[in-house]
């Protein structure tokens, strides 16, 4: 009996061993090295990441992954704050293109395809699409996911929240501050136009009870000639507009409300200081100088009062995206809301 028992243990001690030397292997292997925030990112080693959330302690986040550097770059309230190399999906199992939302997040998720851990995953689609820790061998090796170093991934997942904009791009064009969404959305811009284009602007939709609650984001599509507000992935109104020029491409980007006020005179409300925005360009359409930035708005036309409910609900985080591609059924769907696809949709055969 005492041999037994005593089996039992060195049987108990040994699996304990086998399973911690596992765990210890496994962590090594995403374990990565914070270095300083001076070092450039073309010059960070395969498992070396920059944090820094000091350099901008509030605002709202938004995460960049370029494809072509394999690598993300997290930015707060404007300022980049971290970046890492990554691994994203090989070839066969592509990481999508777009913007997308943080749907989820689950610091011990197991994959339930692949019977692999995913350590601080933040979901990005329904259909599996996440940003994890996970090997970085120096290329595409997922299976469509964004692999992340470990700690880095920690750090990411503690800090960012539901509804926070992740971008995913083949290039890295990099981040400006811009005026022109907030001169795009000007009620008293569009009332002056009460001729032309805007006799048309009949039909839209305003429901916010729809949702009351979550991220807002803003689409706008010239392929639909239709702007879309959705809150926390619901769609709560749409309006026709109409564009002058519309064969002219518009400048593609994603734009993000950002904490604090610019110098410029809001059209709003005079007296009050315009929104700060962040705008990253993610396709076709240079994107404006200052000095284009009044021409840009003078050519989109919305109906006045819907536009006025898209600035009332303009706090620090909205972001608003311009595409000159139609909605995609990702983009209207509630089971796998993808905000804009930066790529073409398949023709259906």
């Amino acid at each position: 009996m005492t041999r037994t028992i005593e089996w039992n243990r060195n049987s108990v001690t040994l699996t304990l061993a086998i399973g911690m030397a596992l765990a210890l292997l496994i962590t090594s292997g995403l374990a990565a090295q914070q270095v300083s925030p001076d070092t450039k990112p073309q010059d960070l080693g395969e498992k070396e990441f920059v944090w820094d959330p000091e350099a901008s302690p509030s605002g709202p986040m938004v995460v960049l992954i370029s494809l072509t550097e394999q690598r993300a770059y997290v930015y707060r309230n404007g300022i980049v704050i971290g970046y890492c190399n990554v691994s994203t999906g090989k070839p066969g199992h592509e990481t999508p293109t777009g913007v997308f939302t943080i749907l989820q997040k689950d610091k011990d998720l197991v994959s339930s395809i692949y019977n692999a851990k995913m350590p601080y995953t933040e979901r990005l689609t329904w259909s599996g699409i996440c940003l994890h820790a996970g090997g970085l061998p120096g290329y595409p090796s997922s299976h469509g996911c964004i692999h992340m170093p470990l700690e880095f991934s920690k750090d990411l997942f503690e800090m960012e929240h539901l509804g926070a904009t992740v971008v995913i791009a083949n290039e890295n064009s990099g981040p400006k501050e811009a005026v022109h969404p907030s001169i795009l959305l000007s009620p008293m811009l569009h009332e002056q136009k009460r001729e032309g284009p805007l006799a048309d602007l009949a039909k839209f939709e305003w429901e916010p009870d729809r949702s009351t609650e979550g991220p807002v984001s803003v689409l706008l599509s010239t392929a639909d000639s239709k702007i879309y507000v959705y809150r926390g992935g619901v769609e709560i109104g749409f309006a026709k507009i109409a564009l002058t020029d519309p064969e002219q491409p518009l400048p593609e980007g994603v734009h993000t409300v950002l904490e604090g006020y610019s110098d410029q005179e809001s059209p709003f409300d005079p007296g009050k200081k315009m929104h700060r925005w962040m705008s990253v360009s993610t396709g076709s359409g240079a994107a404006p100088g200052e000095e284009d930035e009044s021409a840009l708005a003078s050519r989109i036309h919305i109906p006045p009062f819907f536009v006025s409910q898209i600035y009332d609900a303009l706090v620090p985080g909205t972001t608003l995206m311009i595409t000159n591609r139609a909605a995609t059924p990702e983009t209207t769907s509630d089971s796998d809301f993808v905000i804009m696809a930066t790529h073409p949709p398949e023709e259906s055969e």
